[in-house]
């Protein structure tokens, strides 16, 4: 059996990413308390769903507390669990409530919108421990479904290692374990030719293997990563992101993330260019 654990900050996408699993197939609740889950798996079980993803989240803040221990028991059991815990920038989450004039599920307790989303962060931060983090601030409800998919689909049993470009005027990715500033390098935006081309086209490439700054930056970083690698392994994590960030998120950060992909194949390698995509996850 294999069970998506689904949580994160409110307004951030999983309601997004658990119809989009109950569309590839998955039997799918959301809402359920933690403490119900070995109960909930084992029923569903006997109904014969192999595939099932289930929302924990603050909507039932009170057993938050236990999830660690319930996903140890299943794990433990023989299942195939993992928790996606979605969030996303604090002013991105309030633009999505005024837009869609949702309330807040907080928002019952007298607070602010701003308040509530502070204190969802708080309640949630060891539930965000246990899990793969994304960042859904930059992302369409299409690109999003997409990646929550790659995951799905990826062995649980290696370490996935995440590559993904992104944009510094964009902000930090929040889901990056490393973050790599290649903007030292030599910019092809100042070639009106290259400018609206990306570093997955074949004249931008030929332009950074002219730039030796470029080739040693990689290696180094390659170098870097084949070092602790295995101690990351030994520390039983499932998934590393390496987050490469130029000015915008088009040229220097995409070749770069391209390249590294390449170099690991022997890897469980992952790719994402968060500026490449269309904005505003749902």
């Amino acid at each position: 059996m294999q069970l998506i654990l689904i949580s994160g900050l409110s307004g951030s996408g999983k309601s997004v990413a658990l119809r989009s699993l109950e569309d590839a197939g998955f039997f799918c609740v959301d809402n359920l308390p933690a403490t119900m889950l070995p109960e909930a798996v084992a029923l569903y079980h006997d109904y014969g769903y192999s595939h099932i993803a289930i929302s924990v989240d603050t909507r039932s803040h009170q057993t938050l507390g236990a999830l660690p221990l319930e996903m140890d028991k299943l794990r433990a059991a023989g299942i195939d669990v993992r928790l996606i815990f979605f969030e996303a920038k604090q002013g991105v989450l309030v633009k999505r409530f005024s837009e869609t004039r949702r309330s807040h599920p907080l928002s019952g307790m007298g607070l602010s919108l701003e308040e509530c989303i502070e204190m969802e962060m708080e309640l949630l931060a060891s539930v965000a421990e246990q899990g793969i983090r994304m960042d859904t601030s930059e992302l369409s409800a299409n690109t999003l479904k997409s990646w929550v998919r790659q995951l799905v689909e990826s062995d649980s049993s290696r370490l996935t290692l995440m590559f993904q470009s992104f944009g510094f005027k964009h902000g930090v990715p929040l889901d990056a374990d490393f973050v790599f500033d290649v903007r030292c390098l030599p910019n092809p935006h100042y070639i009106p030719e290259l400018r609206p081309l990306t570093g997955k086209d074949q004249p931008i490439i030929d332009y950074f293997a002219g730039e030796p700054k470029v080739a040693e930056m990689i290696a180094d970083i390659q170098a870097m990563l084949e070092k602790w690698l295995p101690e990351f392994r030994q520390e039983n994590r499932s998934y590393l992101t390496v987050a490469i960030g130029c000015t915008g998120g088009q040229h220097r950060s995409v070749f770069i993330a391209e390249t590294l992909a390449r170099r690991f194949t022997r890897e469980q390698v992952l790719l994402r260019h968060r500026q490449l995509q269309r904005t505003g996850c749902d």
